[in-house]
């Protein structure tokens, strides 16, 4: 056991990794030296495993799984926490915007007795206005979807205990939501408040059709609201369906037969033909996540180790 694990999943890093390191151990060598940092190598296409190699050789302590392929955030950060054996592990984004320097305000408060100790962003000037609002957006439908809460300008970037980190273990799901995961374990929790800062080097690998599909797995990870929706949806359609059935036989039987309206048909037509595909969609969502967790897969496959 270390007193602080530092997991840091990694894609294409290279270009920061100077900068993360130099901050990152400052910060780190005033709380403890007794830290380890795990850097998870998500099939990474530069040169930021040779030189996570090189970290290891100057300092021990900074160690390195290295994925056979590229498996996803999610999937990295799950391994990261695998890995990691301290007595506090704290997830964290290579890119910086999340600054090391608050790590000390989550480890008082750890030290305090809270298990779970959030860093929630004030504000997010590195981020752009759509950004900041589907942010929003999302957080406020998810918790009204889902039973479980998840914080608000809350990512990943938090210290956990390690009896929080050995429950999160016990959850295998596939499909991985780690910010719901983390909220499902519960535990006391305080927050912690910051400034999100900008990218330090380098550029996102994340777009808004990466952002809609993690927002989706979150959504449908974590509750089963949208199938009770559409069932009530459809139940008011054929309620409805039924009443104006009832009213044209009726108009027929004392006013006679109209020629149909050829538009209104076609809208009516097109109208529940959309409605069909679209609960079959979100029907195909379940059932594609039911598909992936029956294949019982590992998560992730490791190609090489260094350090661990």
């Amino acid at each position: 056991m270390v007193e602080i694990s530092i997991v840091i999943p990694m894609y294409n890093e290279a270009e920061v990794l100077p900068k993360l390191f130099t901050r990152l151990q400052y910060c780190l060598e005033k709380i403890t030296p007794d830290y380890e940092i795990i850097c998870i190598n998500d099939g990474s296409r530069d040169n930021t495993y040779d030189l996570l190699k090189q970290y290891n050789a100057w300092d021990s302590r900074i160690k390195t799984v290295n994925f056979a392929r590229n498996f996803g955030k999610e999937i990295a950060l799950t391994a990261g926490i695998d890995y990691a054996c301290g007595n506090a592990v704290i997830p964290f984004d290579a890119d910086l915007q999340d600054p090391p320097e608050i790590i000390a305000e989550l480890v008082e408060k750890w030290q305090q007795g809270f298990k779970v100790v959030l860093a929630t962003r004030r504000n997010r000037p590195g981020d752009s206005w759509l950004k900041r609002k589907t942010a929003e957006w999302f957080y406020k439908a998810m918790n009204k979807l889902s039973t479980i809460k998840i914080p608000p300008n809350t990512g990943d970037f938090r210290l956990m205990d390690a009896q929080v980190v050995a429950a999160a273990r016990q959850l295998p799901e596939r499909t991985r939501f780690m910010k719901g995961i983390f909220a499902w374990v519960g535990f006391p929790t305080t927050t912690v408040f910051f400034d999100r800062e900008a990218r330090a080097a380098g550029t996102t690998s994340w777009n808004y059709f990466k952002l809609w599909q993690f927002a989706l797995d979150g959504i449908f990870s974590f509750t089963t609201i949208p199938l009770k929706i559409w069932t009530y949806i459809g139940g008011f359609i054929s309620l409805f369906a039924f009443i104006w059935a009832i009213f044209i036989a009726l108009r027929t039987i004392f006013f006679g037969v109209d020629v149909p309206g050829y538009a209104s048909l076609l809208v009516s037509t097109l109208f529940l033909g959309g409605m069909q595909l679209l609960s079959i969609g979100i029907l195909g969502e379940y059932i594609g996540r039911i598909y992936t967790e029956t294949k019982q897969r590992p998560l992730y496959l490791v190609a090489e180790t260094v350090g661990i």
